[in-house]
């Protein structure tokens, strides 16, 4: 039996549920580029010919984000179920949602990284390291500010992907717009909860895709 609510107890649902997705975006965002970027660029200069070569290490890493990327997220999102609760001490909820979410996007996000400093022309590298520049100065002098414009494109790829993963973790009870279409959308057959959820998803994609690409394009103009 299909179940009707009236606009105005929707749209609470719907506020409540979309900032919730927002807080759960935009925490797992900064946890995935915290600890996505840093393995990015390690992946690139531990390369066997690259700056830092460390051919164990590297392989090590690859395996494991490998291995990240290779999980379907419905899947790490209930394996990771008993990780959660020991962090979290629960597993519901939106805050808990952040670590399944962040633990399925950095690998991805760390791939990214790599791509992104191997297009860096290798001729900016040899003048750092021609005038007694480090690795350090290489990577915040050279790789990282001449990446920004593809590094900006890739976290505004994540941000997206975050978004799916987000209303995936309504599975687990993880909140937002996920469990609401879950618990009232599916569970219940109500259409209007199901529409109102999708059309707010939609929106929130194209708002992220716009701003990252024209953020994007304006650093590409300043170069």
């Amino acid at each position: 039996m299909r179940s009707r609510m009236s606009w105005e107890d929707l749209w609470p649902l719907l506020w409540e549920g979309s900032l919730e997705t927002l807080y759960m975006v935009g925490l797992a965002a900064l946890f995935t580029i915290l600890i996505g970027l840093p393995v990015g660029v390690l992946l690139f200069v531990s390369r066997r010919n690259g700056l830092a070569p460390m051919p164990k290490l590297n392989a090590l890493l690859g395996a494991i984000i490998n291995f990240g990327r290779s999980l379907p997220f419905i899947v790490l999102l209930i394996a990771l179920i008993p990780f959660t609760r020991l962090i979290i001490g629960t597993t519901l909820g939106s805050t808990a949602a952040v670590v399944p979410i962040t633990i399925g996007a950095f690998p991805f996000f760390a791939r990214l990284t790599e791509n992104a400093l191997d297009e860096v022309d290798y001729g900016r590298i040899e003048a750092i390291l021609s005038m007694g520049g480090n690795l350090w100065h290489v990577i915040f002098k050279s790789l990282l500010p001449e990446a920004l414009p593809t590094l900006l494109a890739g976290i505004t790829l994540t941000i997206v992907m975050l978004i799916g993963f987000s209303s995936m973790a309504g599975v687990i009870g993880g909140g937002g717009l996920g469990d609401l279409a879950i618990r009232y959308g599916y569970q219940r057959f109500n259409d209007q909860v199901m529409v109102g959820t999708v059309l707010i998803l939609v929106v929130m994609v194209q708002g992220v895709q716009m701003i990252g690409d024209r953020l994007v394009r304006q650093l590409a103009h300043r170069r």
